[in-house]
């Protein structure tokens, strides 16, 4: 385990967020692994109506997304060990309505040029999104770089390169590129 694993006083609540196809996924569950967090799939909690939504190529509006984002701070809140989240995080004022969940929340951005999301999109057949949408979330990313607590990463690099970047991040050590 990892030294963020034995410090109870650092950062234990992690959003991995991007526009879709940046890897969310691959790096919460290489960092759930290593720190021994909880990993909570963010798209495992949409509504059955985003959803549908989204399988036909429907952008996903604010009013849709709320509840979601609430349950997902409630989810954050109530684990104490740790956990990576995934959720797309796009505009500021939803990373706000998670901070509020959990003071202190901290975000590892995936950052990625859209024809880089967009072929990656393209390869996963069957995932309920699909790549009609990959503009539509470039088209809402409010960019967090500047924001507290948010380390922006370089989506396209190995993924043991942006685990050990996050994990000593969170474990409060300079980040190596």
């Amino acid at each position: 385990m990892d030294s963020a694993t034995n410090h109870p006083q650092l950062p234990r609540h992690l959003v991995v967020m991007g526009v879709a196809g940046c890897g969310k996924s691959s790096l919460a569950q290489a960092l759930a692994r290593r720190l021994g967090w909880r990993l909570i799939e963010g798209d495992d909690y949409h509504a059955p109506d985003s959803v549908r939504k989204m399988r036909e190529g429907i952008a996903l509006t604010d009013a849709d997304r709320e509840g979601w984002l609430d349950h997902l701070g409630r989810l954050l809140a109530a684990e104490a060990q740790g956990v990576a989240l995934t959720c797309s995080a796009l505009r500021r004022p939803y990373r706000d309505r998670l901070r509020a969940a959990v003071p202190g929340l901290r975000f590892a951005f995936m950052a990625i040029a859209p024809e880089a999301a967009l072929a990656r999109v393209a390869a996963r057949p069957g995932h309920i999104f699909p790549p009609s949408l990959v503009a539509s979330q470039f088209q809402t990313l409010e960019d967090p770089s500047a924001e507290p607590g948010v380390l922006r990463l370089d989506a396209l690099l190995p993924l043991d390169t942006l685990t050990d970047q996050v994990a000593g991040w969170m474990a409060g050590e300079p980040v190596k590129a």
